[in-house]
């Protein structure tokens, strides 16, 4: 039988819980190693299962890749529903979160979602693809809470917050890739203090 919403075959309560384990050791061990740095081997090894499991769930690379884009997506977005952007004091924790996040691998691997599409984009386009869905959606969830903080007057009325959501976004992005080849999340708290400076007044 084959689960209408995602187009794979339906699995058990089992079956889901031993695929959710190897896209978990696998996202771990792509954010350290990169894609081409992980071998299916080293997943089987790392989620302690046989070949044939294995590729029961994943006929091949390809769709192990896709299945972590989808996971590290889902993870951020899921993140940053639970961040209050809502109010200024909210968008201070929220900066002291993603910042302590990075300090706490030094600064390394980059973005999950976005050290993916730096090494996928231009090979692989349907994980392009789902990485691109993923930023729209981790784009949607910063400009909702924007539009919170504007309609509580704490937000300048000329800022667009849907343009906010992506300025804010893209110095992530910038931010963490000097972080993590600087080997110094001082890059990363640069960029991000002085646009909350600029907007908000952070």
């Amino acid at each position: 039988m084959v689960n209408k919403m995602s187009g794979r075959p339906r699995l058990t309560p089992k079956g889901e819980r031993t695929r959710a384990r190897i896209v978990q050791e696998a996202a771990v061990l792509i954010h350290e190693r990169g894609v081409a740095g992980t071998t299916l081997d080293d997943v089987k090894a790392a989620a302690e299962v046989s070949g044939s499991q294995l590729y029961h769930y994943f006929p091949d690379k390809n769709d192990l890749v896709q299945a972590v884009v989808d996971y590290q997506a889902d993870a951020t977005v899921s993140n940053q529903r639970h961040a209050d952007l809502g109010s200024v004091q909210g968008v201070q924790a929220w900066r002291d979160m993603v910042i302590y996040a990075a300090e706490r691998v030094q600064a390394k691997g980059g973005c999950p979602l976005g050290s993916l599409g730096g090494q996928l984009a231009e090979s692989d386009p349907e994980a392009r693809s789902l990485i691109a869905a993923g930023f729209q959606r981790w784009t949607a969830e910063i400009s909702e809470g924007l539009r919170s903080l504007q309609a509580r007057g704490q937000l300048p009325p000329s800022l667009d917050p849907d343009d906010l959501a992506v300025t804010l976004l893209a110095t992530l992005q910038g931010g963490l890739l000097l972080a993590q080849v600087q080997r110094s999340t001082r890059p990363f708290e640069t960029a991000v203090d002085t646009l909350l400076a600029l907007t908000i007044g952070g």
